[in-house]
């Protein structure tokens, strides 16, 4: 199943929360063209599977907590072998999440996310599918904001005014939720997994600017990966990305595009306490989207292609990723 018979399913389900969203009478989380109340998202890897590469994100560009789903479309060819005509296997990875920020004060929240895996690939003419539960995370954020110099001792007084910059850290787990299948370790992709089986510690640092016509948000997210009880071990990864994004409010509907870069380091596989060969490397993305806000509504789109990568030895290819997703505002 392609993306376009994949979102013929989602058809009457966004045909609805259009007419919703216009439908609501609820006020917009739209205060002023300021980007203040947008200024933070969150990318870092979620399948937790090798090869699912970062910007997946924890959040978008809206600062709104809120809860939401998301389908996420990934393309990877593998080649099987190391000779030029060596068969090569096409991958295909559906993921359908459940996905939410929750606050707890103006400097604690709470992002949580819950994914489905629809996985296949085809090679030499016969097809593979595995699906069920993924892996999932949830990390805790603590927000640290700067303000402006007060100019006297009169401002002083007076309510701090925001800078625009602030300073985001995160810590978080992932969980074995999702089964892992030892017999699929002899795949030359090896995130063609629905899960790990391991636990996973996350630990992430964010810098945030938004101004009153531009936003940039950066974040660097460190994967400490453990041992499953196959004594199999995915490689740590490091991740990272920057955004940059605008903003075009008309009437109670905000227009934000961004244009993006991203990357991903993968450390070797080990299993049975021994690396594997040929199971690191890099990979360097650009991306392209927009999200659109209606009332309370969020939309998202998120275009991902590789600029240069290294996978395995160079025997898997990140062809293109495609993201969607809907949010409500709490």
């Amino acid at each position: 199943m392609n993306v376009f018979q994949n979102f013929k399913l989602f058809a009457p389900i966004l045909l609805f929360i259009s007419v919703f969203c216009n439908a609501s009478t609820i006020d917009p989380p739209i205060k002023s063209v300021s980007f203040y109340e947008y200024d933070y998202d969150y990318d870092c890897d979620l399948c937790g599977c090798t090869t699912g590469s970062g910007s997946f994100g924890f959040g978008t560009l809206n600062n709104a907590n809120f809860v939401g789903v998301r389908y996420i479309n990934q393309h990877f060819e593998s080649k099987n072998g190391i000779f030029s005509n060596s068969p090569v296997s096409e991958e295909t990875f559906n993921t359908y999440q459940l996905w939410a920020q929750i606050p707890i004060n103006n400097s604690f929240y709470f992002s949580a996310n819950l994914p489905y895996q629809d996985l296949s690939r085809k090679i030499d003419g016969t097809n593979e599918n595995i699906n069920g539960i993924g892996d999932a995370n949830i990390i805790g954020w603590f927000k640290l904001p700067f303000y402006k110099k007060p100019a006297n001792d009169v401002m002083e007084s007076m309510e701090k005014e925001n800078s625009g910059h602030s300073l985001q850290f995160g810590l978080g787990i992932k969980l074995p939720t999702g089964k892992f299948e030892e017999a699929l370790v002899d795949r030359v992709n090896p995130g063609f997994q629905v899960g790990t089986g391991s636990v996973d510690g996350i630990f992430s640092l964010g810098y945030s600017f938004a101004g009153n016509t531009f936003g940039v948000n950066t974040l660097l997210s460190y994967y400490l990966k453990t041992e499953n009880k196959n004594e199999y071990k995915f490689g740590n990864q490091f991740s990272y990305s920057t955004k940059f994004y605008t903003a075009f409010p008309i009437k109670k509907t905000m227009l934000m595009p961004f244009l993006g870069v991203s990357g991903d380091v993968f450390n070797k596989i080990e299993q049975y306490g021994e690396t594997i060969n040929d199971t690191d490397g890099s990979i360097l993305n650009s991306s392209i989207g927009t999200e659109l806000v209606v009332n309370r509504c969020i939309f998202g789109v998120n275009y991902t292609l590789p600029i240069s990568q290294n996978l395995f030895g160079g025997n898997v290819t990140s062809k293109n990723r495609l993201s969607l997703y809907f949010n409500f505002a709490l």
